[in-house]
């Protein structure tokens, strides 16, 4: 495993944020996961951190996505797939 400073803002049933674990896994990457309430109005917490309430959202140390699949794998993907691939 990668220890990484990964936090995943995402729910269970989230299509989306299935493939963004899917992509951390495949990456053996060491992350955190908070599961979000479905409702939107509920998210106080992604609304103060990101502005949105939309998941799958990731912090990585200073880098924030928001509400964007494909960004969170991009960048998974540039920052560690070399990483993973060495172990």
């Amino acid at each position: 495993m990668i220890e990484t400073e990964i936090v995943l803002y995402q729910a269970e049933w989230c299509p989306y944020c299935a493939r963004v674990r899917t992509c951390m896994t495949d990456l053996l990457l060491d992350y955190k996961v908070v599961n979000v309430p479905r409702d939107h109005e509920e998210r106080v917490m992604l609304r103060e951190l990101f502005g949105v309430t939309g998941i799958p959202s990731m912090t990585d140390g200073d880098v924030k996505i928001a509400d964007d699949d494909d960004a969170i794998i991009a960048h998974l993907t540039r920052k560690y797939a070399r990483k993973s691939s060495a172990s």
